[in-house]
């Protein structure tokens, strides 16, 4: 089946669904009507998993009640019921209720699809303490003799040791029943080892008082250990209330965050559905060696596993993606979580530069300040770095070194960044030495014709850099780099003698965007005092340019667009951190960039960027670009990156330093990533 372009389910997201119906005690019949009312729900809204609490069938108060044999006719006819009604329901259930089976009963889940039973999990721990009596009432499954169970006339598979692999690639559950996610090694770990992506738990679990913020870690921490997805639903209102309290808990987890979460002690049935990526999963899975090295040190145990098939409804018509899609996957939309974020940051750019000065035996820095953002956050950083080796400022050697299309504004706002931080300020005009160089090349600019080509741009990148080094010998200093990540990425540097090289870089693991608002914080959180503060916010409103070629506009302000050539760093960004973090397809990449840009209505934006300046892509757009930076980043900058100077890593989405996060060919091709793309994206 070929799925529409727009459908979540063609680029490996999944809806499921964690339903907490109410109920009645030792009332099968009415709790498999509310169990069929939601599942018909959850079918139409495009879920093709739906878990419903523990022992819900016939409640998890029954008690004693359990051995009485009209409550156990009452559950085989309430599930035969269901398992009748699944014919037309296109979501897979998963139910719980006790099954009579081998002279024992057992608190199962069962796993039920259109009119199959598909198979049955025994629990595996008992609790007996405190106020659980389970072991007076229930077998666990480690007294399981057989390994099948018959269920509403159907022969099943029966035990704990059951994966359900789906025709969804990526997409294998298991089940486990309350208790065994709370023991030291609960059995969905071994699950998640034998391959299962998608974890589990139906729970009737009570409430008391902090209770559910641990449930909450629990299932984030058991997501965020297997490299998984973590469904947990608890029982709701109608259980028993004789001694104890339920608060209808219902959890949707994945790799240790909380995707949803439905509302707790409802008096209504509650669904709670959430988009799950399963090639994110793959994706960590893969790259996460030590993962593979747990398999190898349990394959006895994972090789006792049996695999039961399972075919998903998946809709054939377009099916939304409804997760949210961070545009700025690098800078947190909560303001409290940016901040600290920037403070990470920051702190790990100083403790880098900090050390290899102290390394080095230097005491100065030498560094080139345009009055753009990167020179701006490195000058920041080497500020820092004076204070944390208690040396004075002045100790930084900063110098503005305006070319042939230098603008007023940056000049300026470099020489007020320079007072303002109590740095050695100084000024290099780098034309007359541009100039011979472009004399010496024989090239058209050195007689005044307008011949403003690569050679005429990197004549002055390489001047500026050469200069630097030539100073850091004088002074015996460190060139700091100020080139960062997104324009590593593709290639958006000179060379060599150029923007390329320091002796030390400090933005290289900084994406543009998260530079933004390091400035900003910096700002903010008041580093510098008022005069710095004046100029940094006239840094952030300037347009991101490297002044090569001259404005046709006279040099009030840059008249060269970076974001004109490259393509917009906001969403050139989001290309790079899905590319680099887990090596998605194109086509996916442009889905979701297409779901975080498509509408600038939906979902959350940073607060520095003002109302007027939100911008959206529609997928045209959004191909343009990605194909731009498909053939930069793969075929033609890797050389550049190949040579990096050092640098620190600073975060997860991961760095390009060729001793690190990325190596790779200089001379591979981008024909298999632009075919994919062209192949697979419309427009």
């Amino acid at each position: 089946m070929t799925l529409p372009f727009d459908s979540l389910y063609r680029h490996g997201f999944a809806r499921v669904a964690v339903a907490v119906p109410t109920l009645r005690v030792a009332d099968p019949a009415f709790n498999a009507e509310r169990t069929i009312e939601l599942a018909r729900a959850a079918a139409a809204d495009g879920t093709v998993l739906t878990v419903f609490p523990e022992l819900g069938l016939s409640s998890y108060t029954a008690d004693d009640l359990f051995h009485q044999d009209a409550l156990d006719l009452a559950v085989r006819q309430a599930l035969a019921d269901i398992v009748e009604a699944s014919r037309e329901i296109a979501t897979v259930l998963v139910v719980g209720a006790p099954v009579r089976a081998q002279g024992r009963l057992f608190n199962c889940g069962i796993v039920i699809a259109d009119g199959a039973v598909l198979g049955a999990v025994p629990k595996s721990y008992l609790p007996n303490y405190r106020e659980f009596y389970e072991k007076r009432q229930f077998a666990a499954a480690r007294e399981v003799l057989a390994d099948t169970v018959e269920i509403a006339g159907q022969e099943a598979p029966f035990g704990a040791d059951l994966l359900f692999p789906t025709d969804v690639d990526g997409f294998t559950f298991h089940l486990e029943i309350c208790e065994d996610g709370w023991v030291p090694l609960p059995p969905s770990g071994f699950a998640a080892l034998a391959g299962a992506t998608v974890l589990v738990n139906l729970s009737a679990s009570n409430i008391v008082v902090g209770k559910a913020d641990y449930r909450r870690a629990l299932c984030a921490s058991h997501s965020a250990r297997y490299l998984a997805a973590y469904l947990y639903s608890a029982a709701g209102t109608g259980e028993s209330t004789t001694d104890l309290a339920w608060d209808g808990q219902a959890l949707v987890c994945e790799n240790g965050d909380l995707l949803a979460e439905g509302e707790r002690f409802a008096d209504h049935p509650r669904l709670v559905t959430a988009d799950l990526d399963l090639q994110r999963l793959a994706a960590d899975r893969v790259r996460t060696t030590s993962f593979a090295d747990n398999v190898h040190d349990h394959r006895e145990r994972l090789s006792r596993f049996r695999k039961v098939p399972v075919t998903l409804p998946v809709p054939a018509g377009t099916v939304a993606l409804r997760r949210e899609i961070p545009r700025f996957p690098y800078v947190p939309a909560d303001p409290a979580a940016r901040n600290e974020r920037c403070a990470e940051v920051h702190h790990i750019q100083v403790e880098g530069l900090s050390t290899r000065l102290r390394a080095a035996g230097a005491q100065r820095l030498v560094i080139g300040v345009s009055g753009g953002l990167d020179s701006t956050q490195a000058l920041i950083v080497a500020a820092k770095t004076m204070d944390r080796l208690g040396l004075p400022r002045t100790n930084v050697l900063a110098y503005t070194m305006p070319g042939f299309a230098t603008s007023t504004r940056t000049k300026t706002d470099a020489h007020r960044l320079m007072a303002a931080l109590g740095v050695t300020a100084h000024e290099i005009d780098i034309r007359p030495s541009a100039e011979q160089m472009l004399r010496d090349l024989g090239h058209p600019a050195a007689d005044g014709v307008p011949q403003y080509d690569v050679t005429y741009e990197n004549v002055q990148a390489g001047e500026r850099t050469s200069h630097l080094f030539r100073l850091a010998n004088m002074h015996d200093a460190l060139v700091v780099g100020t080139g960062d990540l997104s324009e590593l990425a593709q290639g958006w540097c000179t060379f060599g003698v150029g923007d390329h090289m320091a002796h030390y870089s400090v933005n290289a693991s900084v994406p543009k965007t998260l530079i933004r608002y390091l400035i900003a914080w910096a700002a903010e959180t008041g580093q510098f005092g008022a005069e710095a503060n004046a100029a940094l916010t006239s840094i952030l409103a300037t347009e991101i340019s490297p002044e090569l070629v001259p404005s046709a506009d006279g040099d009030e302000a840059p008249g060269q667009s970076s974001e004109a050539t490259v393509g917009p760093y906001e969403l050139q960004d989001l290309h790079l951190y899905q590319l680099l973090r887990f090596g998605y397809r194109p086509s996916r990449i442009a889905y979701l960039a297409q779901a975080a840009w498509s509408d600038r209505t939906r979902g959350r934006w940073p607060d520095l960027i003002p109302e007027d300046q939100r911008n959206e892509y529609d997928l045209a757009t959004i191909k343009h670009w990605l194909r731009l930076f498909l053939r930069r980043f793969v075929q033609t900058s890797q050389f550049k990156r190949s040579t990096l100077p050092n640098a620190p890593k600073v975060g997860s989405g991961g760095s390009l330093s060729p001793r690190g996060d990325w190596r790779a060919p200089s001379d591979a091709v981008a024909t298999a990533w632009l075919d994919e793309l062209e192949r697979n994206v419309p427009g």
